[in-house]
């Protein structure tokens, strides 16, 4: 039905029951389960909102508990269970565009159009996280019964009122723009090619697919393992590691790109995906013939239409080259891709809470072990990698890992994309060796505007620094060394006119929001630090606050069961130290 190598059933083991055995005993529905997301999000797109009738439809379609089903619906930011306009913005309010100035959007949408609503209220408008558009200053989201979404940055009030009254939306997103001098980059070399197949083959593109079906896949695992690339997402695990993994298993593996990218601060899977998708897709197929997988996801981040347009288009010119499907490139391998879009949710960046909503469940992390290159999407091998890291594969292949290994430092090979917004001159992507400098980014994308107060590194789950550390080389070993987080590429400058009170406040909220509620340390933790923020900026008791703050990063750090609770007290207690709040 999807390129699934079983017609009915995704791996594991099934009972005498027929239901599918996985993680530790639980029983697993039958395979029709994985269908749901997509059937919420065709609901969604076509009326607006799901309906309970329909619901109902989708679970005895698909063998559900209408509970069950409502479970899911309701853990999606992107999904209404009530009844809601037929057009409704969601408008960010997110740190990048506070620094330039979103909030003055919000006083006047609330204005004009009344409070914005909370998840399934039928308001017109709500605040939104970041919607990966920082570079642009001020973004919206729209979403349009019976049409496909709209994406809108940068934005005004006016053109949202306008948006929201009149019913209708078009795509109007700035081209993202650099300083750079693309001709002696790597990964932002081509930009332009938004899904042209002929260009992208004739800079190279799809040699290292054919040089991966040459070599046999133990000779790839070991140019990538020689390149010594790490994982681009944040986490910084050994590629190869994963790899070679999953490589060595057999019968029925996956191959997923996480391209669910919901931190804060980045866009620049965004503009990999809508720019140069065949990159990303290349490298998703190589790993799928290396490993020895037939299916690959690509988790796709709902909030981004444009590179789901884009990517579907890729695809479809990718099997029409015989590029894709059961004989790629005349080897007599099978690979294929299917994208899978969420619907709002940051903690499906988590790789294990991504199997879970491409299964149909609630998108919950899991415990480890056993880890995904053992047990991943549908209890079997599976190899996750990020958008970046995969964009890097082709170039590993093509031109060898042993070369790739000589760009950037010995513990951090090769290019880096860092995503620079907020108070600067020039925001954007820029690519730069790993080693470059906090200075360096932030000179090259123009120079702050005004006088800098603090740089957030890593995103909403990164640190703060200031002027002090500014020549602090970007590699994983050096933030480490200085308990940093190099995060997933996230730098956005602040300067003196930033009330940072109200940034740092707006970083706690956003993790209390995007708990998933698994853990209570988490669940509960990230709620009560937002709290204790807002008695601070109250002018509440300061020294008791900063105390209940230590006891919180501690238990959150100690006790969550994954990483958004690890990392939720990160960027609060970097602020406390530097005297920011």
């Amino acid at each position: 039905m999807l390129g699934i190598p079983d017609s009915r059933w995704h791996g594991g083991e099934r009972t005498a029951g027929g239901d599918r055995v996985a993680y530790g005993g639980f029983h697993r529905a039958a395979a029709r389960r994985h269908l749901l997301l997509p059937a919420l999000h065709a609901l969604q797109d076509a009326i607006g909102w799901v309906s309970h009738g329909a619901l109902n439809y989708v679970s005895e379609r698909l063998d559900l508990g209408p509970a069950e089903a409502y479970g899911v619906a309701t853990f999606y930011d992107l999904i209404a269970t009530e009844h809601a306009p037929p057009v409704v913005a969601h408008v960010c309010d997110d740190i990048a565009c506070l620094a330039k100035g979103a909030s003055r959007i919000v006083d006047e949408l609330e204005a004009a159009l009344g409070p914005a609503g909370e998840h399934g209220d039928a308001a017109p408008w709500k605040r939104s996280p970041c919607l990966g558009q920082c570079e642009k200053g001020s973004a919206a989201f729209i979403q349009c019964a019976g049409a496909s979404a709209r994406s809108i940055a940068p934005v005004t009030a006016e053109q949202v009122i306008d948006i929201v009254t009149s019913g209708s939306a078009d795509d109007a997103v700035a081209p993202t723009t650099s300083a750079q001098d693309r001709s002696d980059l790597r990964l932002l070399a081509i930009l332009d090619d938004e899904g042209d197949m002929g260009l992208y083959r004739s800079k190279g593109g799809y040699e290292g697919l054919a040089r991966a079906l040459e070599i046999g896949p133990a000779a790839s695992v070991a140019e990538v393992e020689a390149s010594g690339i790490r994982g681009r997402g944040g986490a910084a695990f050994p590629a190869g590691i994963k790899w070679r993994a999953v490589t060595e298993h057999e019968g029925v593996k996956y191959v997923v790109c996480n391209a669910d990218e919901s931190e804060p601060g980045t866009f620049k899977d965004r503009v990999l995906l809508e720019g140069d998708p065949f990159a990303v897709i290349e490298g998703l197929t190589i790993a799928g013939v290396t490993t020895g997988a037939q299916q690959g996801y690509l988790y796709l981040r709902g909030e981004y239409p444009v590179a789901f347009r884009r990517l579907s288009e890729a695809l479809e010119s990718a099997r029409e080259a015989g590029l894709l499907g059961p004989d790629i490139a005349g080897s007599g391998r099978t690979f294929d891709i299917e994208i899978r879009r969420g619907a709002g949710a940051y903690i499906c960046g988590e790789e294990t809470a991504l199997f879970n909503s491409i299964e149909g469940f609630r998108g919950e992390p899991r415990q480890k072990p056993p880890f995904p290159t053992d047990a991943g999407l549908f209890g079997r091998p599976t190899l996750v990698n990020n958008v970046e890291t995969l964009a890097n594969i082709p170039a590993i292949l093509r031109d060898g890992g042993a070369a790739y290994a000589e760009i950037g430092t010995a513990q951090s090979t090769g290019p880096k994309l860092f995503c620079v917004s907020g108070n600067v001159a020039s925001p954007g992507v820029y690519e730069v060796e790993f080693g470059a400098t906090i200075r360096e980014l932030i000179e090259l994308a123009g120079g702050v505007d005004g006088a800098l107060r603090a740089v957030l590194i890593g995103g909403a789950a990164g640190s703060f620094v200031d002027a002090s550390q500014l020549d602090m080389p970007l590699t994983f070993e050096d933030t480490r060394a200085a308990q940093l987080g190099l995060g997933s590429g996230v730098i956005i400058a602040f300067n003196e006119s930033i009330d940072m009170h109200t940034i740092v406040a707006r970083i706690a909220d956003f993790f209390g929001e995007e708990s998933c509620g698994l853990c209570v340390p988490c669940r509960v933790g990230t709620v009560r630090q937002h709290e204790s923020l807002v008695r601070i900026s109250e002018g509440g008791d300061r020294a008791a606050e900063l105390e209940i703050l230590d006891e919180l990063d501690h238990v959150l750090r100690d006790a969550s069961v994954c990483g958004l609770g690890q990392a939720a007290s990160s960027a609060v207690q970097s602020a406390i130290r530097l005297g920011l709040i």
